[in-house]
């Protein structure tokens, strides 16, 4: 791995640049509590394969990437997706993190699991820690939007993306999110018990999870960083950084729902059709499951 400095430590085979930034320290301090999103109690390597296999981008994602090329996932949390990408690949994962505490939960399943072309990283996002145009994706689902700065952030990740490279970045949508933030109310005034019954996430992980579904509410309801964002504030970063678009999930042009292609170049239309596409959401799946959206980017 290359790194623009050398001032780490090893900390049980994880790389640990440490974190200095007050808001950073508070964001790591939230998910050394509750690591995000956890693994199930008898999750191994076939079940992980097999989860990331059920769900359509994840699988499109690892089909798309291939071999031989280096990843890194930031704000990996403990690690799931990129443990999933590593295993049956000869991809060089880099799971990058706050949390020292997620980061030990994702190194210890890939030993367990005998996953070894993957390593583990602790920094902060704002600090430039890799060198540049290195990396053939860049992954950063659910990340900048708890972060003092996202566009700051996003631009800083761009720099280690290498030309032609893909960065996938996920985010909470200013007008998506309007179903989660009507929990936050009801979990706020009621408690738990209510947002289990309104909350499709915690029905699918069901009460053997303990773990998880703690997980969930803390990142959801509880989250001391938060912004929202749209569709076309996030194309404004891409065009500053010299990002293409491709696509995005939901899609922002009417003539391309129900495509799940992904990394096949779509049109992003007009501003009209892109608003409609997200008020849509409040109303789907997107909409239900916490608002996100995600855009795909290629380095020119």
């Amino acid at each position: 791995m290359k790194f623009k400095n050398n001032n780490y430590k090893l900390v049980e085979d994880i790389t640990d640049f440490g974190i200095t930034d007050p808001i950073t320290i508070k964001v790591k301090q939230f998910y050394e509590e509750y690591p995000f999103p956890n693994y199930k109690i008898d999750d191994n390597k076939y079940t992980l394969s097999q989860a990331g296999d059920k769900n359509a981008f994840s699988k499109k994602l690892k089909e798309f990437i291939g071999f031989n090329k280096s990843i890194l996932e930031v704000g990996s949390g403990t690690s799931q997706l990129s443990n999933y990408l590593a295993i049956g690949t000869n991809n060089r994962v880099c799971a990058f993190d706050t949390s020292m505490k997620s980061l030990k939960i994702g190194n210890n399943f890939a030993k367990e699991s005998n996953i070894k072309n993957i390593n583990f990283i602790r920094g902060d996002i704002f600090d430039e820690i890799f060198q540049e145009e290195i990396f053939d994706f860049v992954l950063c689902n659910g990340v900048l939007h708890h972060t003092k700065n996202p566009y700051k952030a996003f631009s800083n990740i761009t720099k280690c993306l290498k030309k032609e490279g893909y960065i996938v970045v996920g985010l909470y949508n200013k007008i998506g999110r309007f179903r989660t933030k009507f929990r936050k109310i009801l979990y706020k005034v009621f408690g738990k018990s209510l947002v289990m019954l309104f909350d499709p996430v915690l029905r699918k992980i069901g009460t053997k999870s303990k773990d998880k579904i703690e997980a969930w509410i803390r990142d959801q309801y509880e989250h001391p960083v938060e912004s929202t964002h749209t569709f076309d504030e996030v194309l404004k970063w891409f065009n500053n950084n010299n990002i293409e678009f491709i696509d995005s999930i939901p899609k922002c042009s009417f003539d391309n729902i129900g495509e799940e292609r992904f990394f096949e170049k779509s049109t992003k239309e007009n501003y009209i059709e892109r608003i409609i596409q997200q008020f849509f959401m409040i109303l789907g799946k997107f909409g239900s499951e916490g608002g996100l959206f995600i855009f795909i980017g290629k380095r020119k």
